[in-house]
């Protein structure tokens, strides 16, 4: 490579840059941006290109202003949600009696247990109308009466899946039912 006084060099494997200051044979002499003046080989040194030959190499069929304004446009960001969430069923529905009815005093067993049944039906059926897809009906642990009486109503849907919910969540006393879109319910 031809060096001449005067131009503007980088050192190899190190970080250092400066201007030829003296050519004596095969040393060159450097003065650095710090004014020391440093000796080197010509196989260590390169020639610094001007910042004009590094931006017309650069931009040479584009703007300026257009690269800088498809660097400031951010892309748009996908709100995300937490796979955890994305799992969670959309609606529960608590059949505990205490939170159907102020009061089950005077209700026999059978009448608590039509009152329980039947808000699972219409809360079934009114998430099939609105297209929910997940629904936790929370019926507690006692003798299991009314978890076999769940299921069975749960089975005379065909588009209805039923298992054991989130245990971490809710324990063994809730049922999950994923509601399948697809398919007509009979």
């Amino acid at each position: 490579m031809d060096f001449n006084v005067g131009d503007r060099v980088l050192v190899l494997d190190e970080d250092f840059s400066g201007v030829i200051k003296k050519i004596k044979d095969k040393v060159i002499t450097i003065e650095t941006e710090d004014g020391f003046l440093l000796d080197y080989q010509a196989n260590e040194l390169v020639k610094k290109k001007s910042e004009n030959s590094i931006k017309s190499a650069l931009f040479t069929n584009t703007s300026i202003n257009t690269v800088i304004s498809e660097k400031e446009t951010s892309k748009r960001k996908q709100p995300t949600t937490k796979t955890k969430e994305r799992y969670e069923p959309t609606m529960e529905v608590d059949l505990h009696i205490n939170q159907l009815v102020k009061s089950s005093k005077g209700m026999s067993n059978y009448d608590m247990l039509t009152l329980q049944l039947d808000t699972a039906k219409r809360q079934l059926e009114f998430a099939m109308a609105k297209r929910i897809q997940k629904i936790v009906f929370i019926h507690g642990v006692g003798e299991g009466v009314l978890k076999v009486e769940l299921e069975y109503l749960f089975a005379r849907y065909n588009n209805v899946k039923f298992y054991d919910a989130n245990y971490q969540k809710y324990g063994v006393g809730a049922t999950e039912v994923y509601i399948y879109q697809n398919i007509e319910p009979n």
